[in-house]
């Protein structure tokens, strides 16, 4: 009696003690519905799998599975909701247990189940209900409650300024789930700058949190969103990685050869992040502590204990001055922004180069502040590379210096967690930062020094206690080739200069 697309055709046979009422007979394109019918289930699917498909859209008030038949009726709060949720799988085929499955409205307005029969279902739905309003104080408010005006896209485009700080896909996961689910997120760089495409299964979230979040700073002092309505209703995500994520889609695949972040180690990651302690206080947004700490150790502050901070690790970078670059420079420049491991300049195209970081933060650090800065005179491209380490030369094999392992040098800015070069991050500019000066070196000294790398020095202030200093440049690019020729520099008396780019100016 039932066909091949698992739909009954009134034939009077009943299925099982399931409630006679509900044959799954529905129609293909019916009347919109807060009752949904949901076909061609895996056969060991449980109730709260189900019930997970309609969460992101509003509150789950029924649900009645016909186990014979592959087959299950959803009841949603409200038809708004229904609507959203059949619209938005309409677009995307949802699966369950790998196996697409197919939604529709059903003739029913509501549900009534013979409820001794669906006691398990009710007992799910509480229990599913009451995670979900301690979680998200907002989740309940659908489009018939609130007073926000409808009308606007479910995707906000956001964008990070002064990023400071790396601001994973996780974090921003974290902070705008606080005002419904969030489908997907896709993040990117354009015009040098962090951006995310974010999707809510309901655009009167996405309102909510464009009001409540627009010019927050995700840290404190840094990491600034900006948030405007996307012109897409819908984004396509193809991978499930730190890139971009799919989170009604957990079957995607990582692409670009990682591995997805298998469930027990995510779960792992959580637990384990919560016990650490972040330095330097935490902004407005008051990310929970757990969040906090694994944007922490993402950034390299905390050791994490077998969790490497994903992403490639290894960058291109391409318009390189190949009669001046040296492995040394670029250790130099890109270790501003994390610990370089190994620079290989490439054998047949030497204004190119293959630079390995520690982790993918710092790789995205680097890339996001050095694409597009002027190194010896050239503008020089960084992307990410698809290698996922740079191969040393073999043994006895001369490759003229162009390749060369940093992995033990004394150099690295980021060794020490909590290091307090963590907080000193900034983009180049024309003003550096000197320190470790001993106290027979002179301002004159200095002014000779940086001026002797080719530029010209516009402006000078020591701090206090002498050991520190600023000094500015006339431009970005002198700035940048002093920093590469005089970090490190031994002044005598067993001191060696240390130089970084600030945020101040003189």
């Amino acid at each position: 009696c039932v066909s091949q697309d698992g739909v009954s055709h009134r034939t009077p046979a009943t299925n099982g003690n399931d409630s006679k009422k509900f044959k799954g007979e529905d129609k293909m394109d019916g009347a919109p519905s807060r009752v949904l019918h949901i076909r061609k289930l895996p056969g060991e699917v449980t109730e709260t799998e189900v019930i997970a498909l309609g969460l992101p859209f509003g509150k789950v008030t029924n649900i009645l599975m016909l186990k014979g038949k592959n087959q299950a009726f959803l009841e949603l709060a409200t038809e708004e909701a229904a609507i959203t949720m059949v619209n938005y799988y309409s677009a995307v085929t949802p699966h369950l247990r790998n196996q697409p499955i197919y939604i529709q409205y059903s003739n029913h307005k509501e549900l009534k189940t013979d409820n001794t029969l669906n006691q398990r279902a009710q007992a799910v739905l509480q229990a599913v209900t009451a995670v979900q309003t301690a979680n998200t104080p907002l989740s309940g408010t659908t489009v018939s409650e609130s007073a926000v005006t409808p009308a606007q896209s479910p995707v906000l485009r956001i964008i990070i300024d002064n990023m400071y700080y790396p601001v994973t896909l996780d974090v921003l996961h974290q902070i705008f789930s606080k005002f419904g689910a969030v489908l997907k997120i896709i993040t990117f760089t354009k015009n040098n700058q962090f951006q995310a495409l974010l999707q809510y299964g309901d655009p009167v979230n996405a309102q909510q949190a464009k009001l409540a979040l627009d010019g927050q700073n995700i840290y404190n002092a840094c990491c600034t969103l900006r948030i405007d309505f996307s012109k897409l209703v819908n984004l396509n995500v193809k991978y499930n990685n730190d890139k971009s994520r799919d989170y009604t889609r957990p079957d995607l695949p990582s692409g670009d050869g990682q591995p997805a972040l298998d469930p027990a180690i995510a779960a792992a990651f959580a637990k384990e992040t919560s016990l650490l302690a972040v330095p330097g206080a935490l902004s407005p947004l008051a990310i929970p502590n757990a969040a906090a700490a694994a944007a922490a150790a993402a950034a390299g502050r905390v050791g994490m204990p077998g969790v490497s901070a994903g992403g490639n690790t290894v960058l291109l970078v391409s318009n390189l001055n190949e009669e001046m670059v040296t492995p040394q420079s670029l250790f130099t420049l890109f270790g501003v922004y994390g610990d370089v491991q190994r620079v290989k300049i490439l054998y047949n195209k030497k204004d190119s180069a293959l630079i390995q970081m520690a982790d993918g933060n710092q790789s995205q650090l680097a890339m996001n502040h050095l694409n597009g800065q002027k190194m010896y005179g050239k503008i020089i491209r960084v992307t990410l590379s698809k290698h996922q380490t740079v191969q040393l030369p073999r043994e006895g094999l001369d490759d003229q210096g162009l390749t060369k392992d940093f992995g033990n040098s004394p150099l690295h800015r980021f060794k020490k967690p909590g290091s307090k070069n963590f907080q000193n991050i900034f983009p180049p500019s024309a003003t550096l930062h000197l320190s470790n000066i001993p106290p027979s070196v002179a301002e004159e000294d200095l002014r000779t020094l940086f001026a002797n790398t080719g530029g010209t020095v516009k402006a000078f202030k020591f701090f206090q206690d002498h050991k520190m200093a600023l000094l500015q440049m006339a431009t970005v690019e002198e700035a940048i080739q002093a920093l590469i020729d005089l970090h490190n520099y031994n002044l005598g008396e067993n001191h060696h200069l240390r130089v970084s780019f600030s945020k101040s100016t003189i």
